[in-house]
């Protein structure tokens, strides 16, 4: 349903107002010198004004956010409460060159019709291709031969204990058929994998589509060689791989999480690596950052990042191109490239 004052385009020449809002430090990581160009010629806008907090704003953020049609957010926005949108009365869109909205966008903003979109696209690119590179590093036994070659240094038969790996025909287990998830499908297409899919909202025609085999999570836990988790961060996905699903990983798997520690028991996990069992390759944990005495940091099977997967450095240029190509849509009266409606946030991260 849309929400009182919801506005399918802009009428008129004007530039919109633009106020920008995200966590400290990061507007100087989006934008070059280009993108504070490119803003400045699409919108009234002062590119170095950024808002860190719009609870109790400064004059110079209050008198900006009166008069913002756009909020250009990113990664540390501040929430979009109803008070908060009390004081921006010409606010119609909020363009967010990031992933996921869900942290400052509130039921307010969908009940007074404000527009969003997301730059989710453009961040999947780097995660599917961070997992892209594990998935094969995991075949070909990287993390393990790494290891063993830095204890032994010397000449080893490596053929006979690296019997198991390679990655011809190997079964690949994807769990969610998210915007990373499909990528990541794609970026496999032309690898001699079998891939698996897992998610109750794909139909066996669009699993078709994709290429892939769909299967229940258990039956892709036992078949799989690689488990990669793509799902997002949902109730019913908290610790959807438990102590019973790991323990029907094949010995040898490698479970790769590029999305939300939380889908993982990680007490469960910890319990099967120290094992040797099973390798992993963690981009994320629960809580975010391991305490420093977790053996996460040192056992040899498990290469641990500190939740880099994503837009990283020059990446970051990305998400900005894309945002503004969508404040250009808006300014023109067109509507969004990638739209998010309240409905998208129901099964999205």
């Amino acid at each position: 349903m849309r929400g009182a004052g919801f506005i399918t385009g802009r009428v008129g020449g004007e530039r919109p107002g633009v106020l920008l809002a995200m966590g400290p430090g990061v507007a100087e990581r989006l934008f070059g010198e280009r993108h504070r160009e490119r803003l400045t010629s699409l919108a009234r806008t002062d590119p170095l004004l950024v808002a860190h907090d719009l609870s109790d704003p400064e004059p110079a953020v209050r008198s900006a956010l009166a008069g913002a049609e756009v909020l250009l957010t990113c990664w540390g926005a501040p929430p979009l409460t109803a008070e908060v949108l009390d004081r921006a009365p010409r606010l119609r869109a909020v363009v967010h060159a990031a992933g996921s909205v869900k942290h400052h966008i509130t039921d307010a903003c969908w009940a007074r019709g404000v527009r969003v979109s997301s730059a989710a696209a453009g961040n999947a690119l780097p995660v599917a291709e961070f997992t892209l590179a594990a998935i094969l590093f995991a075949g070909k036994r990287v993390l393990r031969s790494a290891g063993r070659y830095r204890e032994l240094r010397s000449a080893h038969d490596w053929a006979g204990e690296l019997a198991d790996g390679g990655n011809y025909r190997r079964t690949v287990g994807i769990v969610g058929a998210s915007r990373i998830g499909r990528r990541v499908i794609e970026l496999l297409r032309p690898f001699d994998l079998d891939v698996l899919l897992h998610d109750p909202y794909v139909t066996e025609a669009d699993a078709a589509g994709l290429g892939v085999v769909p299967v229940g999570l258990d039956e892709l836990c036992g078949r799989s060689d690689i488990v990669s988790v793509h799902a997002p961060e949902l109730a019913e996905t908290r610790r959807m791989i438990d102590e019973r699903r790991l323990a029907l990983l094949p010995d040898g798997a490698t479970l790769i999480n590029t999305s939300r520690g939380s889908l993982i028991d990680e007490d469960a996990l910890l319990a099967e690596l120290v094992t040797g069992r099973i390798d992993a390759v963690l981009d994320v944990t629960d809580p975010e950052v391991p305490a420093a005495d977790s053996p996460l940091y040192t056992l040899p099977n498990v290469l641990l990042t500190p939740h880099v997967a994503g837009s990283l450095g020059s990446e970051l240029h990305r998400l900005a191109d894309l945002a503004l190509d969508e404040l250009e849509r808006y300014g023109q009266g067109l509507p969004f490239t990638d739209p998010v409606s309240a409905d998208d946030l129901r099964r999205s991260a």
